[in-house]
């Protein structure tokens, strides 16, 4: 098994920057990748980011673009999402995500493909 626990949620006015982190324990090196997905009220879980665990590649969904970075800290287990340039449409509750099996392309943003996820991180935009 493997604990996730997010971090560093908060509110925060458009244009502003967070930082949420993401803590794996338990039998960490099953884990492939990782990623941030968002849900938002009242509508399903959106694919964010995420990192393959080995080779650091990345992905992004459109939305966030050239916003928001994925990184990975092997030695400490964790996974960050840096988000600038926020806008009110981030807002959401974020969750972290570990799969225990190899993703690649679009496969990466498919919700039902990830094993083990945190509890989430509420994030709040005002405009």
């Amino acid at each position: 098994q493997v604990q996730l626990v997010e971090s560093g949620g908060g509110l925060v006015q458009a244009g502003a920057s967070l930082r949420l982190s993401c803590a794996a324990s338990g039998r960490t090196a099953s884990v492939y990748n990782m990623g941030w997905f968002r849900q938002a009220p009242g509508k399903e879980r959106d694919f964010v980011a995420a990192i393959t665990r080995s080779s650091g590649r990345t992905y992004y969904a459109d939305s966030v673009k050239g916003r928001f970075t994925i990184s990975r800290d092997s030695a400490k287990n964790t996974v960050n999402l840096q988000m600038n340039s926020l806008k009110p449409e981030d807002t959401g509750v974020y969750y972290c995500a570990a799969s225990a099996a190899p993703l690649g392309g679009t496969s990466v943003s498919f919700a039902h493909d990830y094993n083990y996820w945190g509890q989430g991180t509420q994030v709040t935009v005002s405009s």
